[in-house]
């Protein structure tokens, strides 16, 4: 047994109650005319691979995806005497990549990223991935957009002709970052793009190199948090039509807040946000999925440890916001648990 923690190198890298019509599309990319979750895994076709190795596909090494990813690991190190690591990546399309050809057994995306893959757009044009299967939802993913004070930057209008980090290259961070500013009538033309991890963006951020950042995670971001420490920053909201555009034209968008002293804000900025997948691959048996799902659920105090974020984590919301299927090994574990997965 041996748990390893592996930075990858870079590639490319919903909310609750993400829609019928998105779920409904990517059932069909799977090969299953289910309408929930729970109901399509029973006829998804997994493989027969054990849990003896798992690779967990996260996100930039700050990240919040990072940390809980690290944490999973060790849980099923511990529990299923596995050998396991933990991979910093671009997080979702890089890990559904990593994932799709063979190179994870878990990996953490973002709602919008798994839309896309399974119908074939954004940096999965018009090659759509099968059989995309989940082990449960996590938890909101909130869309954070960060200024310095000196900026004087006030609103995502306000962007424009500005240095504004927007995530790595293809990352779920950019996939937000390229959909926010289309709802608010700008697009990369309007603005100076750089391409940064949080870490790196927050760097900039302090040294006064960009004036703004795109940063879409749970909450707190710890590099939000440091950054606070020796720069003064606000959080710009997403409301008025620009949030009526994102809540009206993609469904798996929702209503989010950041409360009030999350980070140097005293009062609450409203924003959106999109729920986080656990995805696994289905070259998992039945057996493996129920095993990974029982070894972390089953011992969920722990999880919660791992990050403020993965408090939200509960077995009550494992398929709220899901738009693929639950692997069948996932849904057993959660139906001896009692979980309603209608």
């Amino acid at each position: 047994m041996s748990t390893e923690i592996t930075p990858a190198p870079r590639r490319w890298s919903l909310t609750l109650g993400a829609s019928a019509a998105a779920a409904a599309l990517l059932l069909t990319a799977c090969g299953d005319d289910a309408e929930g979750g729970g109901d399509a895994a029973a006829e998804g076709d997994v493989g027969s691979m054990d849990a003896e190795f798992i690779t967990i596909g996260t996100g930039g090494s700050s990240g919040v995806y990072y940390q809980i990813g690290a944490t999973m690991s060790d849980m099923l190190a511990g529990e299923l005497d596995a050998d396991t690591s933990v991979q910093a990546t671009g997080a979702s399309a890089e890990n559904i990549n990593m994932m799709t050809d063979g190179d994870a057994e878990m990996i953490f995306a973002m709602g919008d990223a798994v839309v896309q893959a399974g119908e074939g757009s954004g940096p999965f044009e018009d090659e759509p991935r099968d059989n995309l299967m989940a082990l449960a939802a996590l938890y909101p993913n909130t869309v954070q957009v960060v200024a310095t004070e000196a900026s004087g930057i006030e609103s995502i209008e306000d962007l424009a002709g500005r240095s504004v980090a927007v995530g790595d290259v293809g990352s779920g961070v950019e996939l937000n970052a390229r959909t926010v500013l289309d709802a608010h009538g700008l697009s990369y033309e309007d603005l100076n793009e750089d391409f940064l991890s949080y870490a790196e963006a927050t760097d900039q951020m302090a040294n006064g190199h960009i004036d703004a950042a795109f940063v879409t995670s749970g909450l707190p971001n710890p590099t939000l948090t440091e950054l606070g420490t020796n720069t003064d920053f606000i959080v710009l909201p997403i409301e008025g039509e620009g949030a009526e555009n994102l809540l009206g034209d993609y469904d798996y968008f929702a209503e989010d807040v950041i409360p009030g002293g999350t980070y140097l804000d005293d009062e609450d900025v409203t924003t959106v946000g999109v729920t986080n997948h656990l995805m696994i691959s289905a070259d998992l048996s039945e057996d493996a999925g129920y095993d990974i799902a029982a070894a972390l659920f089953d011992n969920l105090e722990r999880l919660h440890g791992s990050h403020s974020a993965a408090e939200q984590i509960t077995l009550e919301s494992v398929t709220e916001g899901l738009v693929v299927p639950l692997h069948p090994g996932a849904q057993r574990y959660f139906e001896e648990q009692g979980v309603e997965l209608d």
